[in-house]
C-alpha cells in the first residue's frame, strides 16, 4: 500500500514542520526509502525489534547516517518515549508509519519460526533478545492458557481438540519445530489439505503473544499521537481484525487528534494480484490537530464531555 501511504503523508497540512520522519515498524526499508525519495529534506528515524533489520538499514542508508540524516536503534515503537530520552532523539515529527505484523524476510526464512511453510525451530521472536519463545508457550504453559491464548489471539472458536493433542504430544517429548506444530494440528483437525492452512490462526496466535504485539500497539499508539506536530499523521498498516480494532478504537476516541479517513483503506486488485500477502491489509490514518481546535473538535465527538 505504498502509493496509499504516500498520498496520506503529502496529503498533511503542517503549517511549522519539523522534518523528521519516524518509520517504527522499519523492516526492510521499503517505506522509508520511498518517502526519503519523495520528501528528501527528511531526517529519518526508524525502530525495529529485529537486529537483522537494524543491520540492514545502516548499510541500506550508510551515507544518510553519515550525513546524520538516518537514526536507527532496536526497540520496539511502543518504547519511543525512552529511545527519545536515551539517544536525544527529536520530540516532535512530521510523519510516523507503523507497518504491523511479520516481514516477509521473517516469514521466508525458517530459521526464525514463524511460518508453517518452512521448517524450523518453534521460536517466532522478533528481537532475539528477547526470553520467551513459541517452544516454551506450546511445551510448559497450561491447557487453560493455551485454550485463552488461541482463542482470544487466534481468534479460533474452538481449539479444544488441538490443545489437548498438544498436550498429549508433549508428554511424549519436546515439541520444538515448525512442523512438529503444524503436523500436531492437521491430524487434530483432520485437514483434508484443501483452503486455508488449519495452522495460521495457531501461528498468529503464538507469534502475538510472543512478541506482545497488541499489547505493544495499545501503548505504541497513545505514545506516537502525542509525538506529531500539529497537523502531524500517524499511517498504520494493520494484517488481522484485532490490530485494526484497537487502531480503530484509539484513533475514534483519542484527545490528540482524529481519524483521517472515515473507512478503512484497503488494497487495489492490482496490489492484490502482485503480492497476495496484501490481501488482509487495512490502512487507517490519523492526524494531530492544532492546540486551538483539539478541544472543539473532542468535544464535537464526545458531547462536550470530559472524563
Amino acid at each position: 500500500m505504498l502509493n496509499e501511504v504516500m498520498d496520506m503523508f503529502a496529503q498533511a497540512d503542517i503549517e511549522n514542520p519539523s522534518h523528521n520522519y519516524l518509520d517504527g515498524t522499519f523492516g526492510r526499508g521499503g517505506h522509508a526509502r520511498a518517502l526519503i525519495d519523495r520528501f528528501p529534506e527528511l531526517s529519518l528515524y526508524a525502530l525495529d525489534k529485529d537486529k537483522e533489520a537494524i543491520e540492514h538499514g545502516k548499510e541500506q542508508f550508510a551515507q544518510r547516517a553519515k550525513n546524520k540524516k538516518f537514526f536507527i536503534e532496536q526497540a520496539s515503537f511502543a518504547s519511543l518515549d525512552k529511545v527519545i530520552e536515551d539517544k536525544h532523539w527529536p520530540a516532535k515529527y512530521d510523519m510516523i508509519l507503523l507497518d504491523l505484523g511479520v516481514s516477509s524476510p521473517q516469514l521466508d526464512q525458517g530459521s526464525r519460526g514463524f511460518s508453517f511453510y518452512h521448517q524450523g525451530p518453534l521460536d517466532m521472536r522478533m528481537d532475539q533478545r528477547a526470553p520467551l519463545t513459541a517452544e516454551e508457550i506450546i511445551n510448559y504453559w497450561s491447557e487453560e492458557e493455551l485454550v485463552d491464548i488461541f482463542r482470544d489471539y487466534g481468534e479460533v472458536f474452538r481449539p479444544y481438540n488441538v490443545v489437548k493433542s498438544i498436550i498429549r504430544e508433549r508428554k511424549k517429548g519436546s515439541i520444538s519445530s515448525t512442523s512438529d506444530l503444524s503436523g500436531l494440528i492437521e491430524r487434530s483437525v483432520g485437514w483434508k489439505k484443501k483452503g486455508k492452512h488449519p495452522a495460521t490462526q495457531y501461528f498468529m496466535a503464538l507469534r502475538l503473544v510472543v512478541n506482545r504485539e497488541l499489547e505493544d500497539l495499545k501503548e505504541g499508539l497513545q505514545a506516537l499521537m502525542k509525538r506529531l506536530v500539529p497537523g502531524g499523521r500517524l499511517v498504520v498498516i494493520t494484517f488481522h481484525s484485532l490490530e485494526d480494532r484497537i487502531v480503530k478504537q484509539v484513533f475514534k476516541t483519542s484527545e490528540y487528534g482524529k481519524p483521517v479517513n472515515k473507512k478503512v483503506i484497503k488494497p487495489t486488485r492490482e496490489e492484490e494480484l502482485e503480492n497476495k500477502r496484501s490481501r488482509s491489509a487495512k490502512l487507517r490514518a490519523f492526524e494531530r490537530i492544532i492546540e486551538q481546535s483539539l478541544k472543539q473538535e473532542f468535544d464535537k465527538r464526545h458531547g462536550g464531555r470530559h472524563e
